[in-house]
């Protein structure tokens, strides 16, 4: 990829403070982005992603906000309007996981993971579209006005037993994804998603640093190596730059092949 494709453009990464937001900070801040890392909590780790960032020859602020509360997700777009004066991508990334086996799940376990893995996205490509909206008018561009990549995961399509209430929210948020690339492409907005399988964070490093643990999710990758954030970010970056254009409402799955999973390698 070409440096500086993202040079004078604004980037919101919504939970940028560790994995994956983290990795699209930084790479997109070296392809020339100024970037907006938004983060929840660990005010320390977001200032470590704007230092990165920095190093990198970008430029960037954070800003803490809630996404799963409008009344954050409009304070996160008035101080990125206030410090840069447009937005030109959003990356809506911020996502949890709260697990429990299904008959034990509480209400709150339930609530808390669709209010930041699903409210949280409608609200924040919401408010990006708006932003792109009101900068457009009045004029006629050939390529997209403004661009969204959402993070989902490969169990938006994989059930996933013990983590009913994250399946739900990434599978909502794949037919959330196409259905504002669907509304919104007469408008020269695009809307796409990444969904990645088995990455080496710190969300999972007890599977991944264990010999025997990875050695058992190795054997639900076809491509036989677990996946790293740059690997998703690489993707995130070309979904937001003119070099997909004409790709709207689609999902890369970043996976090593683990969607096509039973495989039949043997026959069967």
């Amino acid at each position: 990829m070409s440096q500086g494709k993202f040079e004078n453009q604004t980037v919101i990464v919504t939970g940028a403070s560790s994995g994956l937001g983290k990795a699209c900070a930084i790479h997109m801040a070296g392809q020339g982005a100024n970037v907006v890392i938004n983060y929840h909590s660990g005010k320390d780790k977001a200032e470590e992603v704007l230092e990165e960032v920095e190093k990198k020859g970008g430029k960037g602020i954070i800003v803490k906000a809630d996404v799963s509360k409008e009344d954050a997700v409009l304070k996160l777009y008035e101080a990125t309007l206030k410090e840069y004066g447009k937005l030109d991508v959003l990356v809506s990334n911020a996502g949890m996981q709260v697990d429990a086996p299904f008959l034990d799940m509480t209400l709150d376990q339930w609530q808390k993971v669709i209010d930041i893995n699903l409210t949280g996205q409608f609200l924040c490509t919401r408010e990006a579209a708006r932003q792109f909206m009101k900068q457009a008018k009045g004029k006629k561009s050939s390529t997209a006005i403004g661009k969204m990549v959402m993070m989902s995961s490969v169990h938006d399509i994989i059930p996933w037993a013990g983590h009913i209430n994250y399946a739900a929210s990434k599978g909502g948020i794949l037919m959330l994804m196409r259905s504002i690339a669907q509304e919104l492409a007469p408008h020269k907005i695009r809307v796409n998603a990444v969904s990645p399988g088995a990455i080496k964070t710190a969300i999972n490093k007890d599977v991944w640093e264990d010999e025997e643990k990875a050695k058992e999710l190795l054997k639900l990758i076809p491509y036989q190596r677990i996946g790293v954030a740059e690997d998703v970010a690489k993707a995130v970056a070309w979904l937001a730059s003119d070099e997909s254009d004409y790709v709207n409402g689609e999902t890369i799955y970043i996976d090593g092949g683990m969607t096509l999973y039973p495989e039949f390698s043997d026959n069967g």
